[in-house]
């Protein structure tokens, strides 16, 4: 099952794809990673749903990612007397503690923490900011604003809060369980929603130990400015540009997703471009030009994957939808501008011997024109670091550990293979000859570079580079 394409696709499972058999064909039409929205999903389902993922997993012998999106601290209004209230521009109204009904001039905001935080000046979001208030004073108990952009508003909509850092954790008690079920269930990536600060990331990771990557998702402005400690912690990152066209203007959305792809890239972890990609396929079969374009421009950008939300979540295609995804990456990463542009983008190696190996393994490779890389990996480091350099050749990465493989299905160029660790480094360059014809990236009579830490088996220590020639006996080595 080789993909033609390094650029991955995550698919959402929901009610237009909750069935094995559509799994199983948003899978061939191209989905390398599957994504389980919690703020709609149960733990009996979430785990329905994973059976369901591993058994295609099984049938197709590939390994497939999983994610789950946890949900996050939803901030809302309270209720009105009336249901609904319009509020004029230039208007006093106010945010307050009391539980009681609220009106044309106050509603209450269940959350003190909130009102604690909130400074005059601050912007305050509602309905996912088609209400725009700034408040001109605050207590312990209410805070009184003015309406800048007025219109209805009714009980229980959503509150953004794009000037005011929360002093609350990104995690809320339904994201601890829904963290608990997920790493019980074996999933791969764990995405944290409506992060701010590196905090954030610390808590969840403590408690997932190793057993998830941990996604950030960058939805605030408060996240954005503090990317470079979010970036040490985190082991990915998305851009969700749906709340960050909420909470900053939409104008700066488009460089702010330049920004953060490119972070990733120079990080070396896996950065992911989601929300609204091919939005009109929820009804329609076909996107639009712009949408097309939009998709086209996170892959000319070098991200590791782009992501289907309601389109094929709950939309009308959804296997068209992956499908048209696929043909999209595909076309333009065939363009001949395509190189160029990643090649320009690549980041300088850092000072470690895994990035001196990685770099120079990318620049032998495309020196002499080789067939593929691979690279025998435990941890999935190797197949990081060697994506990170995004080579020409494409990446065979083989590890014998089935976590890392479905790990490794978010990042860019990596094709995983699992199977049992070499016994030998005569044993590891002869299987890893076979394996490459196996699985279709050369044949015989050519030549691949294959890198491998040893001793064999050793997490993090890459130190090793050989050049090897398919023989004609079963893709047998010569070195």
């Amino acid at each position: 099952m080789r993909r033609l394409r390094r650029t991955k696709i995550v698919a959402t499972l929901g009610p237009a794809s909750s069935e094995r058999s559509v799994i199983n064909q948003l899978f061939m039409a191209g989905a390398d990673v599957f994504r389980i929205n919690m703020s709609h999903t149960s733990h009996d389902r979430m785990r329905e749903l994973v059976a369901d993922i591993r058994a295609v997993e099984t049938e197709h012998a590939r390994p497939i990612g999983i994610l789950v999106d946890l949900q996050g601290p939803k901030l809302r209004i309270g209720s009105f007397k009336d249901d609904a209230v319009t509020l004029a521009p230039g208007a006093d109204f106010v945010l307050d503690s009391d539980p009681a009904p609220g009106d044309i001039h106050r509603v209450q905001l269940p959350h003190p923490e909130i009102l604690a935080a909130l400074e005059p000046g601050h912007t305050l979001l509602l309905d996912d900011g088609k209400i725009r208030l700034h408040t001109l004073e605050t207590t312990e108990d209410h805070a009184r604003t003015q309406v800048d952009v007025g219109g209805r508003l009714t009980a229980r909509k959503g509150v953004s809060l794009p000037d005011t850092t929360i002093p609350f954790s990104a995690m809320t008690a339904k994201d601890r369980s829904d963290l608990d079920a997920a790493l019980a269930t074996g999933v791969d990536w764990v995405g944290l929603s409506f992060i701010q600060r590196p905090e954030d990331i610390a808590e969840a990771k403590k408690i997932a130990r190793g057993r998830a990557g941990v996604l950030s998702k960058i939805e605030k402005p408060q996240a954005v400015h503090r990317l470079a400690e979010i970036m040490d912690f985190t082991d990915s990152l998305m851009v969700a540009r749906g709340d960050l066209g909420v909470e900053m203007p939409l104008e700066k959305v488009p460089g702010i997703q330049k920004q953060l792809t490119r972070a990733a890239r120079r990080a070396g972890k896996p950065v992911v471009v989601a929300t609204q990609m091919l939005e009109s396929m929820i009804a329609s079969p076909v996107p639009t030009r712009a949408e097309v374009s939009d998709v086209a421009t996170a892959v000319f950008e070098g991200a590791d994957a782009v992501m289907l939300s309601a389109e094929s979540a709950a939309g009308k295609y959804p296997v068209e939808a992956v499908a048209t995804m696929n043909r999209i990456v595909e076309e333009v990463e065939n363009d001949p501008t395509y190189r160029t542009i990643i090649q320009a983008q690549r980041a300088e190696p850092e000072a470690t011997g895994a990035d001196a190996i990685a770099a120079a393994t990318r620049q032998i490779a495309e020196t002499l024109d080789l067939s593929a890389i691979v690279c025998w990996t435990s941890s999935g480091a190797t197949g990081l670091r060697l994506a990170r350099e995004r080579p020409n050749p494409p990446i065979v990465a083989i590890s014998p550990n089935l976590s890392t493989g479905r790990r490794l299905s978010l990042v860019w160029g990596v094709h995983c293979v699992v199977a049992q660790d070499a016994r030998d480094q005569d044993d590891m360059i002869d299987r890893a000859s076979r394996i490459t014809c196996k699985e279709g990236f050369a044949k015989p009579g050519q030549r691949i570079i294959i890198v491998a830490g040893i001793p064999l088996g050793t997490p993090g220590a890459t130190n090793m580079i050989r050049i090897a020639f398919l023989g004609q006996y079963e893709g047998r080595a010569a070195i």
